[in-house]
This record gives C-alpha cells, structure tokens and sequence, in this order.
C-alpha cells in the first residue's frame, strides 16, 4: 500500500461527504467516535470489509462492531431483539455500549467472523453519526490503528499508524473517553460483560437487572476457542516496551521501584505519585479518577515508544467503575505479566 493520505477537518461538512463516498465505494476511511477513533467501511460489503482486515493486519477470526446511526436500524441487522437490548439502548444509546446479538443474514460472515451474533453499536460522536447517515450504510469500525498497537485517541495517532494505508483520516479532535466501549453479549440469559468500557458492569445490572462479568475480562481466553468480542482474544494495545501491571500499596510499589533502575525503564504512575517516583514516570492520572486515566491510557503508551522506553512498570488501577476498563487495557497491553509487590519481601 502506498497511497495518498489526507487529513480532513471533519467540522467541514465536505470532508464527511468526501468520506462518505469513498465509503459507499467500498473504500475504508479513518473516523472519529466518543471512545476511540476507528476503520470505517461498509459492514454489507464483503470485499470492503476484508479491506479493514489487510489495513489493520487484523487477525480474520476477531469479529468487528457494526455502527449505527438510528435504534429503528437494530431490527435489520439483528434475528432477534431481546428486551434487555432495547431497555439498554434506550437508556445509554447514543454512547459506548457495543451489544452482541443474534444476527441476521445480511451481516457477512467476515463482519462476524464466522459467529452466529454480531456486536452493534450507535456512537455519540456527531461525526460519526452524521458520516453513517451520509453513508447510507452501517459502518464495521475496529480501532484505527495496526493491529496490537494502541488504539488511536485523535487523528495524529491514526496518521502514525495508517499513513499510506488509508486516503482518508477525519480529524474530528481527541476522544472524550479514551478506551473502546463496553461490549455486553444478550445473546443468551443474564447479560454478560465481554470487554469493559465506559458504560460500567454496575450501570448495566441497575438497567437491566443483573449482569455477569465474563472471565475473559480478567485472564486470556483459550487460543482455539471462539470469542464474540474484540479486544479479547489476540494481542492488543501493546506499545513496543515490554509492560508489568504492579499491584500493592505505593510504599510497596516504591520500594520495588527504586531496585529497577536503569536506561530505558519507566513508571506509569498515579498522579499524586509521580513527584516521589524513583524512575522516569508518566502519570495515569489521579488514583481517583477513572475517567482521566481511560482518556489518557493508549496516549502515553504510545509516548512511551517515543521516548524509547524497553521496559514499563504500571500501577494497577482499580478493578471496578471505568477503572475495570483501564485495568483490562493495562494488563493486555502487558500480555498478562503482573507482580504483586507487597508480598514475599518485594
């Protein structure tokens, strides 16, 4: 691949014509939406969509997020409409809350990845509403990055990765939130959380009444065994620094710290840590902020490649609210590899 790249400003209604019709071509396009920015085609054309999977180097078995411009374009895609998946997308639609349901015939296999459910999403971005209506289509859109890179939070990050691959990037500013939206399959019984997001396990029990959290959140899934959600079963979000998710008290963490130093090894750190940090450290953002640490997450991975970081040890956030977003970011980014440093004598 070796073509022309242009960034578009996306505030200038010609440029999402300008997207849209290469759309409607069956060409891909680099789009903004309120979690991270993605790689739009054309959900119902096959051909297009084995584009985003040559673009992205994306593995043929992990299954892609169909966007939506309107609730009504549900009933199309979908073989069945269970009532949890309505009261869910009255109460947080437009917004980051992918759900898996039965599909339909028209979704090509290649969207789903061979699966019987397809994961369907209507984003809050106005942008990306506007370019979907344009479009005339839903759109299948991945993150906008290589695959196994981290994801992309604003058109320079897409350009870094997709310059030459893509003809077009819309630049419709930073994303608000940071970390893909939340997948819930209503697939079958109690609705079950695939990959957290912005749209926490504890809004969606009070919506829907209950909600199970799937074991694929906290550990890697069987290599041979299917999975309904991206972001879940190949290698995602890693910058080229090898990365250890650190849990224990700051004292501990310090500690343990101080015993790595050395050229190339840094600290992602809690914001009221960073001054008393031994090592080079970037900060997450406030202990009590989930929210910031989601908005900030895939930017200071990606800074830390520019700094030319080998080896990153990360504090864990909370496991609970966004913070279980950010945690399963940071521990897929760090291929699972954990330490608990306030044990055995770390």
């Amino acid at each position: 691949m070796n073509l022309t790249t242009q960034l578009l400003d996306a505030s200038d209604p010609q440029n999402i014509e300008k997207a849209a019709a290469l759309l409607r071509q069956g060409e891909v396009a680099a789009i903004p939406t309120e979690t991270v920015y993605g790689l739009a085609a054309n959900a119902l054309d096959e051909r297009a969509v084995a584009k985003i999977f040559e673009v992205k180097g994306r593995p043929s078995d992990n299954p892609l997020i169909v966007h939506i411009a309107e609730v009504d374009e549900l009933k199309e895609l979908t073989s069945r409409l269970p009532d949890a998946a309505l009261e869910l997308a009255r109460r947080f639609w437009p917004g980051p809350l992918t759900m898996v349901l039965p599909s339909s015939s028209i979704v090509p296999a290649l969207t789903r990845a061979g699966l019987d459910s397809v994961g369907i999403r209507l984003p809050a971005h106005p942008v990306a509403r506007k370019l979907i209506k344009a479009a005339g289509v839903p759109l299948a859109a991945p993150s906008a990055n290589i695959s196994g890179r981290p994801s992309p939070t604003s058109a320079a990050h897409c350009f870094e990765d997709l310059a030459g691959r893509v003809q077009v990037i819309l630049d419709g500013g930073p994303c608000n939130i940071g970390v893909e939206s939340t997948v819930v399959s209503l697939t079958d019984g109690a609705p079950r959380v695939l990959r957290p997001g912005a749209v926490t396990p504890e809004q969606i029990k009070a919506a829907a009444g209950s909600v199970v959290i799937d074991p694929v959140v906290y550990q890697k899934p069987d290599p041979d065994a299917p999975v309904a959600s991206p972001g879940v079963k190949h290698t995602h979000y890693a910058p080229k620094a090898e990365v250890v998710v650190l849990h224990g008290n700051w004292e501990s963490c310090k500690r343990f710290l101080a015993k790595q130093a050395g050229e190339g090894v840094w600290a992602l750190v809690f914001e009221e840590e960073l001054a008393d940090c031994p090592l080079s450290a970037l900060s997450l953002g406030p202990s009590g902020s989930d929210e910031t640490q989601a908005m900030r997450l895939f930017a200071l991975l990606r800074e830390l490649d520019e700094k030319g970081a080998r080896q990153v040890y990360a504090r864990a956030p909370r496991q609970e609210g966004v913070g279980l977003a950010v945690y399963n970011r940071l521990i897929r980014a760090a291929g699972f590899r954990q330490l608990a440093v306030d044990r055995e004598g770390l």
